[in-house]
């Protein structure tokens, strides 16, 4: 309810008992009259008359009759008299309460022409614009809103945009449209670099890759040290652009990390690197970034983590205090989540120098009922280590089910577990037990099948997966795993390559893909297209099992020294992986 329609309502209350009937109070003391309390708000009359109070009345009453078309004229008559924009915004949603989106447009383009500098009607007149699929119709309006806003705060318009063309269909006709209303900002020094990232962003939603990279370049070059260009930059490697990398490097090095845009590239960046398993680097620049800025949490939970997984358990704990310390000051509730992933660490680590007490004490401070199974999944796993699989298994089992989701997330949490412990024909049969009371899942189907392949079951591998492309023909997983079972064990490589080709035209920028396809042309004697194809992935993404077949395809080329080399750096990133110590013992190689 607006101010005049809540300030009619009132008058009419008024009217109605009748101000008569209570007793006049006591006149003020002239003094008081004159220095009224200096906490008492300043009095603003209305500019409510009797005969605007009537026209409102009338108009409001209309709506609450069912005749929103009339209440919406008699309004939308009152704002154009008072040119008042509280009126102006009750008119609109007068409208969109009754599903008229051409008198919604109309009230809010007569409150813009009104009152030419209100960011507010704008705003509305673009909304409505958009709902009503009138893209083209927007490039003026945005560019109002654009010279409207303050110079401080346009870059932060700027940013918005994307996300508010977000749900327009046709994403092409939406970039051009931004584009044009964005030609001074790409001008001007203090905006170009946040418009050339919306310029960026807008061409990423077309999924048109190198026009994007060349927009984040544009940017870049015109303020290095902005963080915009580099977190769009951040977006393109995780998209698989890898020379929007170089742009990251350099915003890193001219930046001003103290900024919180600065901030976010550097943890961001570092997350991307620990996807693609790079965690050295990682490491290096969460180290960086806790040295400059050592009262920001996040990072020192993400660090935490790369130092676990590297065995450094004494400063993995100190990085958990810092963060623990941090967390519990600022109390929010992403930070209260993080507070659960620092007691699971530090359980973790309790649980590798075989204190199991701690290992428990830290699960025992877990209240968050969301993050209980996790805790169980972490307590199980210390039961197991303890020689005690069945009274771990038992744990989960016994875990009571919420929702229908947690009956799911134990049978995977148990499947899991025991694939941990090698038990695979156990795991295969848990997953099993999962697939047929969620039958319609697909990654349970996938995740069964990888379990019968561990467990021998290679008949049910096939079977399992062909039934999974069956059902979702687009599931590149499925179409990977089988044709690259089929080239490991090297049979039927024609077919093995035709499925791993249907994989790649899926995902074309996955590198474990790529990986079997390399190995499939090798098991097919195409050595020069095998490590081409291998060095490619490895580039990508440095992993232990491409490490594992790109240097046996050196090593059989003869290229000893670079084979050895590249399992060398594999056994840096996990010397336990079974498919490059498998390599190495079959080839009978200690690099």
């Amino acid at each position: 309810m607006n101010t005049l329609h809540r300030t009619a309502t009132l008058v009419l209350l008024g009217l109605a008992f009748g101000a008569a009937a209570q007793p006049a109070p006591p006149a003020a003391p002239p003094a008081a009259a004159a220095q009224p309390p200096a906490s008492e708000p300043a009095v603003v009359n209305s500019a409510l008359n009797a005969p605007l109070f009537y026209q409102l009345l009338l108009g409001e009453l209309n709506v609450s009759a069912g005749e929103p078309g009339t209440g919406y004229s008699l309004i939308l008559d009152a704002a154009r008299r008072q040119k008042d924009p509280e009126l102006y915004r009750r008119a609109v949603d007068v409208a969109l309460q009754a599903r008229s989106g051409e008198a919604a447009l109309t009230a809010a383009r007569a409150w813009a022409q009104e009152i030419p500098n209100s960011p507010e009607a704008n705003r509305f007149v673009l909304q409505i614009l958009l709902a009503l699929n009138r893209v083209g119709e927007t490039g003026p309006v945005l560019q109002a809103i654009l010279q409207a806003s303050p110079v401080t705060e346009r870059n932060d318009t700027i940013n918005a945009i994307p996300q508010t063309y977000g749900r327009i269909a046709d994403k092409a006709l939406a970039a051009t449209v931004v584009r044009e209303a964005l030609a001074p900002s790409l001008k001007q020094p203090f905006h170009a670099a946040a418009a050339w990232t919306t310029v960026g962003r807008m061409e990423l939603a077309q999924d048109q890759l190198p026009p994007a990279l060349a927009a984040a370049r544009e940017g870049h070059a015109i303020d290095p040290a902005s963080p915009y260009p580099a977190l769009l930059a951040l977006e393109l490697m995780e998209r698989g652009q890898n020379d929007a990398e170089a742009i990251v490097r350099q915003q890193l090095q001219t930046g001003n990390a103290a900024t919180p845009g600065d901030t976010a590239v550097a943890l961001a960046y570092a997350r991307i690197l620990v996807d693609l398993q790079r965690n050295s680097e990682a490491r290096a620049q969460l180290e960086a970034l806790t040295a400059r800025q050592p009262d920001q949490a996040e990072p020192w939970l993400l660090l935490a983590s790369l130092q676990a997984q590297d065995n450094a358990l004494a400063p993995a704990t100190a990085s958990l205090q810092k963060y623990m310390a941090l967390a519990r000051q600022s109390g929010d509730e992403r930070t209260a989540r993080g507070l659960t992933q620092a007691y699971l660490l530090m359980a973790q680590i309790a649980e590798k120098q075989n204190d199991f007490p701690a290992a428990n004490a830290w699960l025992d401070r877990i209240e968050n009922a969301d993050d209980i199974m996790a805790a169980q999944m972490r307590r199980a796993s210390l039961l197991a280590r303890q020689g005690q699989l069945p009274q771990a298994r038992a744990l989960l089992r016994g875990q009571p089910e919420r929702r229908p989701e947690d009956v799911r997330l134990k049978l995977v949490a148990e499947a899991q577990l025991l694939r941990d412990f090698k038990a695979y024909q156990q795991s295969y049969e848990v997953y099993n037990e999962a697939a047929t009371r969620f039958p319609e899942d697909t990654d349970l189907i996938y995740d069964q099948a990888m379990m019968a392949e561990k467990a021998g079951k290679l008949a049910d591998m096939e079977r399992l997966l062909r039934q999974l492309i069956a059902l979702k023909p687009d599931y590149h997983h499925a179409y990977n795993a089988l044709g690259y079972s089929l080239a490991e064990r090297n049979m039927r490589l024609p077919e093995a390559k035709q499925l791993i080709e249907k994989a790649v035209s899926l995902a074309p920028g996955d590198a474990y893909i790529q990986d079997s396809l390399g190995w499939v042309e090798f098991r097919m004697g195409n050595n020069a297209r095998a490590l081409s194809i291998l060095q490619a992935a490895y580039g990508k993404r440095p992993d232990p099992e491409i490490a594992a077949h790109l240097g046996e395809v050196l090593w059989v080329q003869g290229q000893r020294e670079q084979a050895l080399k590249i399992w060398r750096e594999g056994l840096l990133l996990a010397a336990d992986n079974e498919t490059l110590q498998a390599t190495l013992k079959r080839l009978q190689v200690k690099p």
